[in-house]
C-alpha cells in the first residue's frame, strides 16, 4: 500500500479542527495509541496498540524528507496485542515506544491525524492513501489540505515521532 504524507508541528489543534470543518472533512474517531518500534535493518516495524483486543503491525519504508513524500507500507492485524508485542520484543528487541492521543479526520482519500504525542507536543499528519497511477492527484490533495490547515514550510517535519523522541532522549542523557 502507498501513502503521500506529511507531518507538521501544530500550535493550535482547535484551529485545525475549525479549518477541517470549513473544508468539509469529517471526524472519524479519537484513539489512544501506543506504538512500539522494533529493531530492524531496513525500514521501520511498529506494533500500534489501539485497545486491549486490537493492534496493527505496520512495516513501512519512506525517506525522511520535510515535504509531501511517498510511504510504502504493509499491515497485519491482531486481536492479541500483548502476545504479539511479547514475541516481537523477544525476537527483534524494542527500539522505542511512542504514546499519543489521535483524532482521525477524513477528507476524500486523505486521513488527517491531529496528534498529541507524549513528551513531544501537538502535530498534524496527512496521509493520502493512493495507488501508483494516482500519485500526482494525491500529492495535490495533500497540498490543498496543507493550505487549508495553514501549514507553513517551517512547520514540516522530516522524521517520525520515534526519531524525534530518540533524539530528545539522546540530548537529555
Amino acid at each position: 500500500m502507498t501513502n503521500i504524507e506529511i507531518k507538521a508541528y501544530c500550535q493550535d489543534l482547535g484551529r485545525a479542527e475549525r479549518n477541517l470543518n470549513a473544508l468539509g472533512a469529517g471526524p472519524a474517531g479519537s484513539f489512544h495509541q501506543r506504538d512500539t518500534y522494533f529493531n530492524i535493518k531496513e525500514g521501520r516495524l511498529k506494533l500500534r496498540q489501539i485497545g486491549p483486543d486490537e493492534a496493527h503491525l505496520i512495516y513501512y519504508r519512506r525517506e525522511n524528507l520535510p515535504g509531501p513524500k511517498r510511504s510504502d507500507y504493509d499491515l497485519a492485524f491482531t486481536t492479541d496485542p500483548e502476545a504479539m508485542r511479547n514475541v516481537l520484543c523477544q525476537v527483534l528487541g524494542t527500539w522505542i515506544e511512542v504514546e499519543k492521543t489521535r483524532q482521525v479526520w477524513l477528507w476524500e482519500n486523505v486521513r488527517i491525524h491531529l496528534d498529541d504525542v507524549k513528551d513531544l507536543g501537538q502535530f498534524v499528519e496527512l496521509e493520502a492513501v493512493t495507488e501508483e497511477k494516482k500519485l500526482e492527484e494525491s500529492h495535490a490533495r495533500v497540498e490543498t489540505l496543507m493550505r487549508a490547515l495553514e501549514i507553513r514550510g517551517d512547520q514540516l517535519i522530516a522524521e517520525s515521532y520515534s526519531d524525534l523522541l530518540a533524539a530528545g532522549a539522546a540530548q537529555v542523557s
